[in-house]
């Protein structure tokens, strides 16, 4: 007799199968797609890829596909890898268990689609392998709705403006001058800083290093943080678009973002400017507004603006 505990490893088509009633949906299926990313929570899993491997069940509503051979009229096996290879590419990630919800809340948004299983696994960590399987459903027969997208997947209308702020700025008595024009442009703000004017410790490790440089301009975010309520802290993705939807002040910290990039910045956190450069272009800035002067005249200045480099 079939039961939960003899279904435990089986493979997700028999899952599906023994959990499909009695009038049993058409299923598309992706079997053993195997791809080497960079994912995971440990400190020994950044910097470097590791395989895993997808099984995907998708239960669809039925059409008149296969009846006339007609490919427009069918759910195409690419809806399932190409949610694979957009969740992978959007951004990197710690957890399988947020891969695998992603994946299913993408491909769950087109309307034939019903229910899913998504089994997801590591091949390197241990001599076999481990992972995680999720089922996800998003309504019974024909009788489907839309789901939001993917909050993965939105982009933001608004793009901001990326002002780099040194310290000369930041410990000058023209901060708050400067902080009011910003706060008065018409564009929503994300400040960069430099790092911190106290001397940071070094280490014999380049990698050791950068993260003790995005430590630094962390501890400078909060300085400026600290000098003017209107400025908010913010690190990841979530925060940076809230906040550009929201028209407000933030001060990026960048170890989140920059340790979990896809496309990773090819320059180090001891190139400050650089660094601010490579996120306006994550955040399809056109240019970083470099502050300059020192004295609360400045503010009524021409930013200088400096091209944000592409190659970066």
């Amino acid at each position: 007799m079939t039961n939960e505990t003899t279904l435990a490893f089986e493979m997700p088509e028999a899952r599906a199968a023994a959990t499909s009633g009695n009038a049993p949906l058409d299923r598309i299926a992706v079997r053993d797609y195997t791809t080497a990313v960079e994912i995971g929570a440990f400190q020994a899993e950044r910097g470097v890829t590791q395989r895993i491997r997808f099984n995907v069940v998708l239960e669809v509503s039925s059409s008149a596909a296969a009846k006339f051979d007609d490919v427009d009229q069918v759910l195409s096996y690419d809806t399932i890898t190409e949610a694979i290879q957009d969740q992978l590419a959007f951004e990197r990630l710690n957890l399988l268990e947020t891969l695998a919800e992603r994946i299913a809340e993408q491909v769950l948004v087109n309307p034939r689609a019903v229910r899913i299983f998504v089994r997801i696994e590591k091949l390197d960590r241990i001599p076999g392998s481990l992972g995680v399987e999720i089922v996800r459903a998003r309504g019974d027969g024909e009788n489907l709705h839309p789901i939001d997208a993917p909050a993965a997947q939105e982009v933001s209308i608004v793009h901001p403006m990326v002002v780099f702020l040194p310290n000369a700025v930041l410990h000058s008595a023209g901060l708050p001058a400067w902080l009011d024009a910003i706060a008065a442009h018409e564009l929503p703000a994300i400040i960069c800083v430099e790092q911190a004017l106290e001397t940071a410790p070094q280490a014999d490790v380049d990698a050791a290093n950068n993260r003790i440089a995005l430590l630094s301009i962390e501890q400078n975010a909060w300085v400026l943080a600290g000098k003017d309520k209107r400025c908010v802290v913010v690190d990841s993705r979530t925060e940076m678009d809230w906040a550009i939807k929201n028209g407000q002040l933030s001060v990026w910290a960048p170890s989140k973002m920059v340790l979990d990039a896809v496309r990773k910045p090819k320059v180090g956190a001891d190139q400050p400017l650089a660094l601010a450069q490579w996120f306006a272009a994550e955040f399809s800035a056109d240019h970083v507004s470099v502050l300059h002067g020192f004295d609360g005249a400045v503010a009524n200045e021409r930013l200088q603006i400096v091209d944000t480099a592409s190659e970066l």
